[in-house]
This record gives structure tokens, sequence and C-alpha cells, in this order.
């Protein structure tokens, strides 16, 4: 099949990335289709303004950029599902003592569930997207993702969770470029989002306050409690769980004397354990919610791994064994700082993404 008769669903963030993949798949040939995701009620941030993924500039820069590529733009309503998966899942994963990754659910759900399933509705074989990876078929017929040519901002990390079927219905074509190359042919085309800067918070919670979008956006107030040491004796009392995170030290208010920091969230007795910076180090870890992707599981074996548990970690080198049907131990040669329930932790195998999961 001719490439000019294959359709393509780009999602059209506004950005400069994806802008650039409408761009680069329109020119090796594809019938290139834009779609910008509504996931706000009435189009309008939760926390007020219009920047980034989600804001209200996102559909206007699109728009301009489909028709200054001339393909054509279409705006597709994900408000149910951005609520369902993403709001949702943020407020309860906080309000439990977890800490969520919201864009890892919402790329799963939304940008790839939702959106291929209405793209293959009408029509289109493949989704793509301005992520920083690279996708690969292996010998044994299995897709993975290997990581961007540029370390500095590859995204694999945060895309773990796709499926295989998801990965056969998907292209990347940015992912084999630096993001300096991009601008380059943003620039040389003349695209107006050329030097737009990149989004950087959650797009939802845009001045950063977590705690307060979700005692405004779910109505509950959770209650103070008492900062406790290891040992369970009281050091003072803290703002409500939904207010930290393992491994923070900032913003404690604790007179201590010394540097100290979070070691541990327990929802049951509404405590926040206080330890000293050696206590935020750990050499393990267990998972669920696992997806294996270059491999369909490990089948009683150990592999060895490189492990990320968040996405701005460098990754260490670690031992992973499957301990039942939905959970796996992660042994790490050395202490690894702040392993952070409800962050993802994933797996490569040099620039190959094996798997990964939630980390428990």
């Amino acid at each position: 099949m001719n490439k000019d008769k294959i359709k393509v669903v780009v999602g059209m963030s506004g950005g400069v990335d994806s802008s650039v993949a409408a761009y680069l798949l329109r020119e090796q040939g594809y019938d290139v289709v834009g779609v910008t995701m509504q996931i706000w009620q009435d189009g309008e941030q939760a926390s007020g303004g219009d920047e980034g993924c989600c804001g209200l500039s996102a559909v206007e820069d699109a728009r301009k950029v489909a028709w200054e590529l001339g393909i054509p733009h279409y705006v597709m309503n994900f408000k149910k599902e951005f609520k369902d998966h993403v709001i949702d899942y943020f407020v309860e994963e906080y309000t439990n003592g977890r800490t969520p990754n919201p864009c890892i659910t919402c790329n799963r759900h939304v940008k790839w569930e939702s959106l291929l399933k209405r793209s293959l509705d009408i029509g289109a074989q493949y989704i793509a997207t301005g992520h920083y990876a690279r996708i690969h078929r292996l010998a044994d017929g299995r897709y993975t993702l290997r990581q961007s040519v540029t370390a500095q901002k590859d995204q694999t990390y945060a895309l773990y969770s796709l499926t295989q079927n998801q990965l056969a219905h998907t292209l990347m074509p940015v992912g084999e470029y630096s993001k300096d190359q991009i601008r380059r042919i943003a620039e040389e085309i003349s695209l107006r989002v050329a030097d737009k800067p990149d989004s950087q918070e959650i797009c939802f919670i845009p001045d950063h306050d977590y705690a307060g979008f979700i005692g405004r956006y779910s109505d509950r107030q959770l209650p103070e409690g008492n900062f406790v040491d290891r040992e369970g004796r009281v050091l003072g009392r803290h703002k409500g769980i939904t207010h930290y995170t393992v491994g923070q030290r900032k913003g404690l208010n604790l007179s201590m004397g010394r540097p100290v920091f979070v070691v541990e969230i327990r929802r049951e007795t509404n405590e926040v354990v206080i330890g000293e910076a050696e206590d935020v180090f750990s050499d393990r870890l267990t998972c669920g919610n696992l997806n294996w992707m270059s491999v369909d599981g490990l089948h009683g074996r150990e592999m060895e791994v490189t492990a990320k548990i968040r996405y701005s970690h460098k990754g260490a080198r670690c031992i992973i064994r499957e301990m039942g049907p939905d959970l796996a131990e992660c042994r790490f040669e050395e202490p690894q700082r702040a392993i952070t329930p409800g962050q993802a932790v994933v797996f490569y195998d040099n620039d190959y993404v094996v798997g990964g999961g939630v980390i428990r």
C-alpha cells in the first residue's frame, strides 16, 4: 500500500514537537489528519491559564499549524475519559498517600486507548505523536520502545504502559531527532510554533498547588496530622498528607536543627514519617500493574536490567524477578534515593524498554 493511501491521525498539542511530527509524516507521503484533544469542561483549565498541552492556546496553535501544513484539523472531545482516567486517579492516589504520575496514565488511557479507537473508527491505520521515542519490532514479532537518539529528551519512561496493539498502530517520527533539530526544521518551514517553549508542569495544575487542586476538585480537605519519627515519636503537625511526598525536604516547617526528610506516608494513621538523609535510601522495591514490552514476562527467571524510578532518574542496575501474577521485585546493586509509592519504575535492556510497573 502506498503511503499516500495510509491515513495517520496526529495528536497535535500546539507545540513544536507534534507540529513537526505532522510535517515529517506528510513529507513521507502519509495522508495526515491533525487532531487536538479537548479535555476540559467548557474548554477551561482547572487552575486557570491557557498554556501547555491542555490549555486553550493549544487548539488555536494546532489549528494554525495544520492550516500552514495544508492538512485537515479537528478537535475531539475527551473530557469524560480525562476525568475518569487522569483527574479521578490523581486525586485518589494523593489522598491515599501515594504520588501519582498523571502523564503516564493519560498516555495509556486517553492519548492512546481513546484516541486510537476513534482514529481507527474513522479509517486511520495509525496514530502519531511528537514524543521522543522510537518504536521497534523485535525478531519474535513483539513491539517495544527504544530510547530516542537524544537521551536528554527521551520520553520512553512516560510511555512504558503502552500495549502491543497500541504500539503496532503508532508512529513516532520525532524519536530520530534531537530537540535542536526539531526546532531547526520548524524554523526552516516557518512554523509559528518553532520557538514555543516546552510545557514543564502537570498540565491541569499550572500553579503546582496539588493539595489546593485536590481540595477544590474533590471538596475533600484532608485533616492535619502528626509528623512522627521512625520510632513513632511525635515531632510536630503536618498540613494534610496531600502536601507531601517521599524524599521531600522543603516545606516541612519542622525545627530540627538539621535537614530532615519525608521517608513514609501512612494513610491509615494520617502520619508523615520523618527521617535522616540516609533513611530515604533503599536497595529494593516491589511493583504491580505490570506491563511487559520487549518480553512477555519473566516466567520464573531473574533478569538484570537498568531501572528508572522517576522521569529524571538516570537509571540504576538491578535484578528483577516476578513474585506473583502482577507483582515484581527489583533489587538494586546500590541503594536508590526516594523510591516513591505511586510512581512508575521502568526497566531497560540497553536502550530498549523491557517493561515496567507502579511502585508499591
